[in-house]
């Protein structure tokens, strides 16, 4: 299964998630996005910025339902952001909201966190890499690896957080312990699949499915006891959320590297873009793709408050805490190993020439560099990305609002200019907003004369303004205007967005004229058929008529030649 997926009858093709995506990852083809996993940075973006829940992102909570079913060891290890994700007197009112459903150990990622800072303080000291780059956020490790490549050289060869805590715990509870992240990050759930740490974090589940899950079992948080987490954590690990809480957290960083925290993934292309150049050394720099750190990821809850009152929650939790020391978390870290390596793992799109791309926008209509509006409605930032992202297969060349309107004024022109039926525009005065060329044949007038003059100038406007004012169609309405001789069959229809008649009117005249001789015709033929009817009557009488006398005197007469033949006198 994909990590995500868009569900086609909820998306309408507005296009925010491809303007929202860093990488253009997503192909818009035949009105269908789709996610191309080897080139997204899984940042989540996309999801936030979709509004119609479109996006369907990898779920394992039925993953981690079966596994307490199963009567697992089922351990949360839950993101230092937790106290700005939900609505609670008490902070650790979410260990008993954890351990009521299912949970058997619950500790805190920050744990982790305390391990990884320990190694960036030893790469620090050591001074042995021009710049370092931290990698505790994944989305900025996939960025580097794949559009970035020749820059993993200064990146810090050490595991997230999360996996550092995931390492500790099965080092504990033993590796048949089911391990489950519970965080604000969407990247989390692809980095536990890396095959260099695979089995370490068994299911990620975001804030937001955990507070569905919540919800789903009627659980208040703020009406549970709170209870302690089975292991502490310290300040130090507990400031990793906020924004450059991860070296605001070690007071150590003196000495040869400059300290930068850069958030946003603007500023981070743009940070990467500077050093990929050369064009500044000695840096120490904190990248986190999200710009308020993890404290605005998108696995946060969506109904969740506002970034600032999460910074104020996240800030007041970590000032509970005691400041961590050297060696505080024991369980033999020494043994487990913590590195990580991170790969030349670079993009190679389809690159077009300059005339291709010419090309390409030529067929977009657009032939001169101001046609090029760079109006980013189509997700894209200009109009030559556009036309590279169709020379590379990731969009159709026909997904151009200027352009498809372009396209359907022309066909709409050609369809008014061209149409055989009379066609006019009326607005909610009944004046003429537009007269088509056969409109103007037939009521013999220019349509520069009737723009902006009431349609009453020409024909009856009753009909119109009954349309106008009950908002009812009318189709297929016989109308005769003896003034120009006109049958018309009368279609008029309220447009509602425009508040605007369009008036489609066929002429029927030759036809309903052609009727009229035709029922001529047949009263003609009628009128023929029934006087040849009544001269055969007429005959028909006459001939029987004759034969009645003929018949009697033919009687008499053989009557009296009977008679002779028998003997009887008499004169014939």
């Amino acid at each position: 299964m994909k990590f995500i997926n868009f569900e086609k009858e909820n998306c309408n093709n507005c296009n925010k998630c491809l303007r929202a995506c860093p990488s253009k990852a997503i192909a818009i083809l035949e009105d269908h996005a789709e996610i191309v996993d080897d080139l997204c940075i899984f940042c989540g973006k996309c999801q936030v910025v979709c509004q119609k829940g479109a996006l369907h992102i990898k779920s394992n909570v039925e993953q981690v339902k079966e596994a307490i079913r199963n009567k697992k060891k089922v351990i949360a290890s839950i993101a230092p952001s937790f106290p700005g994700a939900f609505d609670m007197d008490d902070e650790y009112q979410i260990v008993t909201a954890l351990k009521n459903l299912g949970f058997e150990i619950v500790e805190e990622t920050a744990i982790g966190a305390e391990i990884v800072l320990d190694y960036y303080n030893k790469y620090w000291e050591e001074g042995n890499y021009e710049n370092l780059i931290t990698t505790s956020c994944p989305s900025v490790n996939n960025l580097i690896e794949k559009y970035y490549p020749s820059l993993t050289k200064y990146m810090i060869p050490v595991v997230s957080p999360m996996l550092a805590h995931g390492k500790l715990l099965k080092h504990k509870y033993g590796i048949d312990s089911v391990v489950v992240f519970i965080g604000p990050c969407l990247a989390k759930k692809v980095e536990a699949e890396d095959f260099q740490h695979k089995g370490i974090i068994d299911s990620v589940l975001t804030f937001e499915e955990l507070d569905n899950w919540l919800i789903e079992e009627k659980i208040v948080l703020k009406n549970l006891l709170p209870q302690p987490f089975d292991c502490t954590s310290y300040k130090r690990g507990s400031s990793f959320p906020a924004k450059g809480g991860l070296i605001e957290s070690n007071g150590t960083y003196e000495g040869k590297y400059e300290v930068m925290r850069i958030n946003g993934v603007g500023n981070c292309l743009e940070f990467l873009k500077c050093i990929e150049k050369d064009r500044v050394s000695g840096i120490f720099a904190e990248l986190n793709i999200c710009k308020n750190s993890c404290l605005s990821g998108p696995g946060m809850p969506k109904d969740n408050t506002n970034h600032y009152t999460r910074i104020d929650k996240v800030k007041k939790y970590i000032n509970k805490k005691k400041n961590y020391a050297q060696g505080d978390i024991g369980y033999n870290v020494e043994k487990i190993d913590f590195t990580k390596k991170f790969f030349n793992r670079k993009v190679n799109r389809k690159k077009a020439s300059e005339e291709e791309i010419k090309e390409i926008l030529r067929k977009m209509g657009k032939h001169r560099s101001e046609d090029e509006l760079n109006c980013i409605a189509c997700g894209y930032v200009s109009c030559r990305e556009k036309a590279e992202s169709v020379f590379e297969g990731m969009s159709d060349i026909n997904m151009c609002l200027p352009f498809m309107r372009a396209e359907a004024e022309s066909l709409r022109n050609v369809i008014f200019k061209n149409s055989p039926n009379i066609i006019f525009i009326l607005d909610e005065d009944l004046k003429v907003k537009e007269f088509n060329p056969k409109s103007e044949k037939v009521f013999k007038v220019k349509a520069e004369a009737m723009i902006g003059e009431p349609i009453s100038k020409l024909i009856d406007e009753d009909i119109f303004r009954n349309v106008i004012l009950t908002k009812e169609n009318l189709i297929g309405q016989k109308l005769v205007y003896s003034n120009y001789g006109l049958v018309l069959i009368g279609n008029i229809m309220y447009l509602e967005k425009e508040n605007v008649l369009m008036v489609i009117m066929i002429d029927v005249t030759l036809a309903e004229r052609d009727k009229e001789e035709l029922a001529i015709v047949k009263e003609k033929t009628i009128n023929a058929a029934q006087e040849v009817i009544e001269k055969q009557m007429r005959v028909a009488q006459e001939i029987a008529s004759l034969l009645g006398e003929t018949t009697a005197e033919t009687k008499v007469i053989l009557t009296k030649l009977k008679d002779i033949a028998l003997g009887e006198a008499g004169d014939i």
